[in-house]
């Protein structure tokens, strides 16, 4: 049996999935990656990327920060694709309990999923320092220089988790949660190099585990699946 109808077989027979994604989910919708070779890391800035996108950075160089922000990570004309909605149409269908994303574009929930969980946060939440105001993405992107709260003149800060920043606890335990209780868990588009993000696999328990990525991962080894190509094309080929 071919690995995309040993996927078909083991969606098909069960209820409890759990999605666990990565970059490689979103760069179909036009999204840079960071790690690719056209990615953000690849790019030529006065500062590698990990760098800018540091709290050490945001706090010392804000200007500087928001320039590289409002360029490279505000992709808010982007699309969700066929990945993104297959999974939405498997959690409408009473299979997939959660999505769990390292991603910020809020692509799964504009898919139409509902159980989603952001370890690093939302370029859709933006918040002042000051008094707590909400702003959207397109605040952001239309604003110059350091964005400010338009009612008490605060800083205003994205609710993306920065590197040296931790993540959300409650994000945190209830992926976790949703990972050891999930029959079948599926991980696609990471290079499950990213912790804490990658020890969450750890917490699986179950004999389903399937990796769907275009290239290899220090985790290829302990799935019970590898099926590798094209996400978007892959879950394309899913019936529901």
């Amino acid at each position: 049996m071919e690995e995309q109808e040993q996927l078909q077989k083991i969606i098909s027979d069960s209820d409890n999935i759990v999605f666990f994604g990565g970059a490689g989910v979103s760069t179909e919708s036009g999204i840079p990656d960071f790690r690719s070779v056209d990615g953000l890391y690849n790019q030529k800035y006065d500062y590698p990327p990990e760098t800018i996108l540091s709290h050490t950075f945001y706090m010392r160089k804000t200007d500087e920060f928001y320039r590289f922000y409002r360029d490279k990570m505000l992709c808010l004309t982007a699309k969700p694709n066929a990945a993104h909605m297959k999974l939405a149409e498997l959690e409408r269908a009473g299979k997939l309990k959660a999505v769990i994303t390292q991603n910020i574009d809020g692509l799964h929930q504009a898919a139409g999923s509902q159980v989603v969980l952001e370890l690093h946060g939302s370029v859709h939440r933006n918040y002042c320092k000051d008094c707590g105001k909400q702003f959207n993405a397109e605040y952001i992107l239309n604003s110059t220089g350091i964005p400010t709260c338009d009612e008490c003149g605060g800083q205003i800060k994205p609710d993306v988790v920065l590197y040296e920043e931790g993540l959300d606890q409650k994000t945190l335990n209830d992926a976790v949660r949703y990972i050891s209780e999930a029959d079948v868990l599926i991980i696609g588009g990471t290079s499950l190099a990213v912790y804490p993000a990658a020890g969450l696999i750890d917490y699986y328990r179950g004999n389903k585990l399937i990796l769907v990525n275009k290239s290899a991962t220090p985790m290829d080894a302990r799935a019970d699946l590898l099926v590798q190509g094209s996400i978007g094309e892959i879950f394309s080929g899913i019936e529901v």
